[in-house]
């Protein structure tokens, strides 16, 4: 197989940036959903602004420049919020902004807490006149969230190593060989999983495979890959459709990278139009329900149907730089499809990162 696609989110819920190369850290690809953007109700308390909830979101786009992420409100053909000299200003949102005057905020995502940072007046009021409602921009700095259920590779069972292709034997040999360029430390000790605002994992890994499944489907139209937000995507050549579902272990340049921890359960953002900033009509609002009728295959979430793999960094691996066209092999794998068992109804059990 091979690295297709590359994308980030900056800010999350808006729509992603591609790249051709990338640094991939342990919370994820360098700069990934280090902000967060949150609705302020009328009472004072946040909602988390995200795509199935927000379709607007994806008309807004944003795009690293220097040290700074440039975002643009592009108002579709249709108009969602009356125009305003904003939606044609374009906001520079640093990249590591200066914390030490900012007020600090503590949210709850998916029962991971952590004490953030709010962007402040001028962030929130240009985002305000775009979407049309109060809106808060926070900002996460060396805040955690704590990986709930068994997402981390650390809660994982062990899986068993994916017999070689014959002709990537000597990079599957190659990979357990580690050199001084690899950013390998198999002496450090090892403390928790933990993330910024990504949702239960560091990254997510798509395949055009099953998306080929997903678009012979549809009658007419083709859904983008975009769609399902993923941060790495592979063409899936050699491989069966879904069969990411097994996946626990890829090597990229013949390197032990990622470890496949769960499936992604898909939610009603797949029904998303990007050009209307609103939920689609006809078959473009369908996606999910396409993916109902064969693709709830998680037992620990029977009512939601599952598109692409979370993971982190396997163990001891600190960084690593990949490319567009790098190849990639399945290492391990597992004879099961993982149960998702993150607790995100319970708010019982809402909890800060607990520093190793």
């Amino acid at each position: 197989m091979k690295v297709t696609a590359i994308w980030v989110y900056p800010i999350k819920g808006l729509r992603g940036i591609p790249l051709h190369s990338a640094h991939l850290g342990p919370q994820g690809v360098k700069h990934d959903r280090r902000f967060m953007l949150y609705k302020v109700n009328e009472d004072g308390e946040l909602a988390k602004i995200q795509l199935d909830r927000y379709p607007e979101c994806s008309r807004f786009i944003q795009e690293v420049v220097g040290n700074e992420i440039h975002v643009r409100y592009e108002p579709p053909e249709v108009p969602l919020v009356p125009s305003c000299p904003e939606q044609s200003v374009v906001l520079r949102v640093p990249l590591d902004p200066d914390v030490s005057g900012l007020d600090r905020q503590v949210i709850n995502l998916h029962q991971g807490l952590a004490n953030v940072y709010r962007m402040g007046a001028y962030f929130d009021e240009w985002f305000t006149a775009c979407f049309g409602f109060q809106t808060a921009l926070f900002y996460i700095g060396n805040e955690r969230r704590p990986v709930l259920g068994t997402f981390s590779p650390r809660a994982q069972p062990a899986a068993t190593a994916a017999p070689p292709a014959q002709k990537g034997w000597l990079s599957y040999l190659s990979s357990y060989v580690w050199g001084a360029s690899d950013h390998r430390q198999p002496e450090a000790e090892a403390e928790s999983d933990w993330l910024t605002f990504s949702d239960m994992a560091a990254y997510l890994v798509a395949s055009e495979k099953s998306l080929g499944n997903v678009n012979a489907r549809f009658s007419s139209g083709h859904v983008d890959i975009v769609k399902f937000r993923p941060n790495i995507v592979v063409d899936g050549e050699g491989e069966g459709e879904f069969d990411e579902d097994f996946w626990a272990e890829l090597s990229i340049c013949g390197r032990p990278t990622l470890a496949m921890t769960k499936m992604c359960n898909r939610c009603s953002s797949l029904n998303v139009d990007y050009e209307t900033g609103r939920l689609g009509e006809g078959e473009k609002g369908m996606v999910l329900k396409k993916l109902m009728s064969d693709r709830r295959v998680d037992a620990g979430s029977k009512w939601t149907p599952v598109f692409g793999k979370y993971g982190f960094l396997v163990d001891g691996l600190d960084g690593a730089d990949i490319s567009v066209g790098d190849e990639v092999a399945v290492t391990k794998r597992t004879t099961e499809r993982p149960a998702w068992d993150w607790p995100y109804k319970d708010d019982r059990i809402a909890r800060f990162y607990r520093y190793a």
